[in-house]
């Protein structure tokens, strides 16, 4: 479900609003049932909006819609929360242990289709987190003990004897239907001589808002007359052809088929060749999955452009530039279509073939500038990759695709801490896939390396074994980087001959990105060998290749490769904490909260080395925030130089100074490590005091809104993932009644000028 504010007015629900917000301080689990097109999402988001100060921990979104796979909602859940896997426990393990001790709401937005997962999913949360609620919204309920069901009805249609514009407008329906409308044609006004066939197009439809809204976007070309008309045509034909269908499904069937048939023949074929989509998608991707007899790239457009104008896309802003999103229901007809044409499969395939490509080009260009613009483009289209990946794994020879998509840009899924993910991908795809299916050795190496991220040396073992026993050539960089990994984190020997085995391989096929974790591993059993002078040479051009390209990501590993042996290897204390300053400047400019984690815990280890206690116990608090916002456990990620140099830090002050210091550095923002705090200017609203009605987050994030940050630069200001950024910010946008930034902005300035300005207090 987005976050963002709602584009078109709301009407009615006042009600239900109240109802839903009563329930939840009763019960712990309330879900929105109702038929498609009913208004359980936009009311959720309504009433997840109004009850923040109930849940100080925030509101979390997941939205469902898009997921295919029912292994994937826990998954979808932790992406929400920025959560990244964890060696030795399960997604859900780390869901319920970050969530344990907080007063959260959690809102589950289309659980129907996977009704069974969200239910246990449900279970797992309400029984390990006291303090936590759930809001869900389905065609069903989940059956969980303790559910409060709240039956969604559509909205109240007024008499049918009524004529006069002031009874009519009083029923939500009516006033929904003038509303939509008025935003097609400008000039739309509800009249005496309209009320009769708006009150009777609204009864026809029983005051379903998705079929309401459907009827009205037809306000341009048709008088409401004559909108009912075709509507009360298209109602008695569907009646006397489907009567098992429930009346109200009917309506909005009725409205659905009624709006396809009014659309050219090319925005049919648009409609349902984009029904293929989980979730949004741009243009570029519309026109390669519509690419049939009659549709080029102008007729895309023109049948995209028709489609939004018919209200059956809704046109949304992304990271990337602007998407398009197809309503549940109307991407239920739309499949529906595909599989009566018989070209389902098709226009499957065509999506999945999309995707493929768009990962191979991201993992051409994934070193070097354009890494973040690539992560954030595969980030949006993330659950159309899963779909794609799903469809690949049907039969042997699809599989074959599934295994190059997941085997390419690891990184990204790693940057998503989804290294787990990535694995499990691999392996379903290993498992369908021929014993001869090209890349498959390349796949067993890359899913090993996966599971030695986790510290899983036995699960990294096995497949390793099995890439082994193939005799692809292509694989063996591959392998000897894996190998090379599991011996490092193992403390066994050949970690360093295996690395540089693979650099050197890497290197001669010109594969330079891939030649820059092995050279990592190269380095630090370099160091481990008591050769701190040939570590430095091969970090030195891991950092040279890393400029060159322009890549930053790999930059900061090199850099944290050189702060790790500098410290503990006995080399220069200024050089290693400097290094692992310029990696966390990289770091906290991004959203990779992971790597910005052992960046802290390795300048906590120089300031240990120094015998600065309270400093060290001071960034040991700042890291153990980091590692606990992303899930994951420094004793597995860092564990020698963590363990040793924490346990000589709380020896060295002694139980209650230590607990001190390291509670100062958990509330520390570790932007603060780097730059300490100045006194803000005119161009920064100064202070942290609460502005109400809003929150202390809230009022924090409002006041960097005034500043002209974006929603990605405050999440990396705050160290959340971004999604919690944009809730809290609809939050603020709700309470204050606000429909855009600007606004907030100017009220912020206000309340500070009240608040510290000459004649404060007079207003």
């Amino acid at each position: 479900m987005s976050t963002r504010r709602d584009l078109t007015s709301y009407v009615g629900r006042a009600e239900d609003e109240a109802r839903v917000r009563r329930l939840l301080g009763e019960a712990r689990l309330v879900t929105l049932t109702g038929p498609g097109g009913v208004g359980k999402t936009r009311l959720a988001g309504r009433v997840a909006s109004s009850v923040t100060r109930a849940f100080p921990g925030g509101v979390v979104v997941a939205g469902l819609a898009g997921l295919r796979d029912g292994t994937m909602v826990t998954r979808t859940l932790a992406d929400c929360l920025g959560l990244h896997d964890t060696a030795g426990r399960t997604a859900r393990d780390t869901l319920l242990a970050h969530l344990r001790d907080q007063r959260v709401l959690v809102l589950l937005d289309n659980c129907e289709h996977l009704v069974a997962d969200c239910a246990e999913l449900a279970d797992d949360l309400l029984g390990a987190c006291p303090d936590l609620g759930i809001l869900a919204t389905s065609r069903c309920s989940l059956g969980v003990a303790g559910e409060r069901i709240v039956p969604i009805a559509p909205l109240a249609v007024p008499p049918e004897h009524t004529r006069t514009v002031d009874d009519a407008i009083a029923y939500d329906a009516v006033r929904l239907f003038a509303d939509r409308a008025a935003e097609v044609l400008a000039s739309f006004r509800l009249t005496e001589d309209d009320v009769a066939a708006v009150v009777r197009l609204c009864r026809q439809l029983e005051g379903l808002p998705l079929a309401v809204e459907l009827a009205a976007a037809r306000i341009r070309a048709l008088s409401p007359g004559q909108i009912a008309d075709r509507m009360g045509n298209s109602l008695a034909l569907l009646t006397t052809g489907s009567r098992s269908r429930p009346e109200r499904h009917r309506s909005l069937r009725a409205t659905i088929e009624w709006s396809h048939a009014l659309c050219t023949d090319v925005e049919r074929a648009a409609w349902e060749c984009c029904s293929v989509f989980a979730g949004a998608f741009d243009l570029a991707a519309a026109e390669e999955v519509c690419a049939v007899p009659g549709l080029d790239g102008f007729a895309v457009l023109d049948a995209v452009d028709g489609l939004v104008d018919k209200s059956v896309l809704l046109r949304v802003e992304g990271a990337t530039g602007v998407r398009y999103r197809m309503l549940e229901a109307l991407r239920e007809f739309g499949q529906e279509r595909l599989a009566v044409t018989g070209t389902a499969e098709a226009v499957a395939r065509r999506h999945r073939d999309h995707h493929a490509r768009l990962l191979e080009e991201a993992d051409a260009e994934w070193f070097g500038p354009r890494r973040e613009d690539w992560f954030a483009r595969l980030s949006e289209q993330h659950a159309d990759v899963r779909a794609a990946l799903s469809w690949s794994l049907r039969d042997p020879g699809e599989a074959v695709v599934a295994l190059r998509m997941a085997s390419g840009v690891i990184e990204y899924w790693i940057a998503r801490g989804a290294a787990s993910e990535i694995r499990e991908w691999l392996d379903r795809a290993l498992a369908v896939a021929a014993d001869d299916a090209p890349g498959r050795a390349t796949a067993q190496a890359r899913a090993a390396l996966c599971a030695a991220l986790h510290a899983d040396l036995d699960g990294a073992g096995q497949r390793l074994k099995l890439a082994e026993a193939s005799s692809d050539d292509e694989a063996m960089p591959a392998i000897c980087h894996a190998r090379a990994f599991v011996a490092l984190l193992a403390v066994e020997p050949h970690a360093l001959e295996n690395a540089a085995e693979a650099v050197r391989i890497f290197g001669e096929r010109k594969a330079v990105r891939r030649q820059l974790h092995p050279m990592f591993i190269q380095a630090v059993a370099t160091a481990f060998r008591g050769d701190l002078a040939g570590a430095r040479r091969l970090l030195t051009e891991m950092l040279r290749l890393c400029e060159s390209a322009g890549d930053e990501w790999y930059r900061s590993m090199a850099l944290f490769g050189l702060g790790t042996v500098e410290i503990c290897f006995g080399g220069d204390l200024d050089v290693g904490e400097e290094a692992m300053r310029d990696a966390l400047r990289i770091d906290l400019r991004g959203p990779d909260v992971l790597s910005a984690a052992y960046r802290v815990d390795g300048l906590a280890w120089a300031a240990a080395k120094r015998g600065d206690w309270p400093g060290a116990a001071s960034l040991f608090g700042t890291a153990a925030t980091l590692w606990d916002r992303c899930g994951a456990e420094p004793d597995i990620a860092v564990s020698l130089a963590h363990r040793e140099l924490l346990a000589a830090t709380r020896d060295a002050l002694g139980a209650v100074r230590f607990e001190a210091a390291f509670a100062a550095g958990r509330r520390r923002n570790p932007h603060d490590i780097l730059a300490p705090a100045v006194p803000a200017g005119p161009e920064e609203p100064a202070g942290d005091a609460v502005l109400p009605p809003l929150t202390r987050r809230e009022s924090e994030i409002a006041r960097l809104v005034a500043t002209g940050l974006s929603n990605r630069e405050i999440a990396v200001r705050l160290v959340i993932a971004q999604r919690t950024a944009e809730t809290h910010l609809q939050h603020i946008l709700n309470k204050l009644d606000f429909a855009n930034r600007t606004q907030i902005a100017i009220w912020v300035t206000e309340q500070l000028v009240t608040r510290t300005g000459p004649g404060s207090g007079s207003r």
